[in-house]
């Protein structure tokens, strides 16, 4: 096995391109483990731990341009503001160890469907952008193109991601998980959302409840059609047991998950609709409570 480590992005790039094979190492969260148990064996290991820019972000302009290897831990402690959801997920990731080193270009590149960010992302809207380069140059990739199948995603055989671009948030925004025990577990189903006041929409990501991470499109069409009939977006009000209820039963009849040894796919929906109707109440409170400090 080939180890590479270039210490340079342009190192890295032309590296990526003589060895296409080559599996990315950043943090290691994911990859070690599956190396330790020989689920993986690649030809080469390219070491990024020397690219200092991919652990920098930026927030130019309303979006934040967020480095492929900033940690969890950073996350959580300095982008909680302008990324909320994003931030409530990291908590949920690991151990502070795997917090220290996993980032959301780790979970990008690794595309599980169990992946903490992935659902933060997708609720995070459509101006999600994932910002992959080769020695050919750079190209942006929306979010909802970017996972293709179990594990896999739309990225070249020479390309890395260098960064994801993510909006600021405009309203309030929630994470929910639900795992086997309390913490250090992978997601036996996980949900984001997010409310959008600037444009009138709101955001879904369902995780772990698919082959891919995925929207729930109907939830979101009809949750923006109610909020837009009734002027709820400029009044603030309660949006009524019935509204609540029905975007629970979308969303849980947006995935389509499996049983395996973490749960059943009849619990999967059942838990999905829960936390559909849960964060779905929070953020429109945190919301109402907006709207009201303003008035």
């Amino acid at each position: 096995m080939e180890f590479l480590r270039p210490a340079s992005w342009d190192e890295a790039l032309a590296a990526k391109a003589e060895y296409p094979t080559a599996l990315p190492l950043s943090g290691g969260t994911d990859v070690m483990v599956e190396l330790n148990f020989d689920v993986h064996r690649p030809s080469a290991i390219l070491d990024l731990n020397r690219i200092t820019e991919l652990t920098e972000w930026s927030n130019d302009d309303g979006v934040v341009r967020l480095g492929a290897a900033v940690p969890y831990a950073r996350i959580i402690a300095e982008l909680s503001g302008p990324l909320p959801g994003l931030a409530l997920a990291s908590r949920t990731v690991g151990s502070p160890q795997i917090r220290n080193r996993g980032s959301v270009g780790g979970n990008l590149g690794a595309a599980s469907p169990a992946g903490d960010a992935h659902p933060a992302l997708l609720a995070a809207g459509r101006d999600v952008f994932v910002e992959a380069a080769s020695v050919r140059g750079t190209r942006l990739i929306p979010i909802d193109d970017f996972y293709v199948g179990v594990k896999r995603n739309c990225l070249e055989a020479d390309e890395l991601i260098r960064a994801v671009r993510i909006p600021v948030a405009d309203g309030p925004q929630q994470f929910s998980k639900i795992g086997t025990r309390n913490a250090m577990v992978i997601a036996v189903c996980a949900f984001g959302f997010a409310l959008h006041p600037r444009n009138g929409t709101v955001g879904t990501g369902i995780g772990s409840a698919a082959p891919t991470p995925r929207r729930a499109v109907e939830a979101e069409e009809y949750l923006r059609g109610v909020l837009a009939e009734r002027g709820l977006w400029e009044s603030g009000e309660l949006l009524g047991t019935e509204v609540v209820q029905r975007f629970g039963e979308l969303v849980k009849a947006a995935a389509s998950p499996i049983d395996d040894v973490r749960g059943t796919a009849d619990y999967r929906r059942h838990a999905l609709a829960v936390m559909a109707r849960r964060t779905l109440t929070w953020t429109w409170n945190d919301y109402g409570k907006q709207i009201r400090s303003a008035a």
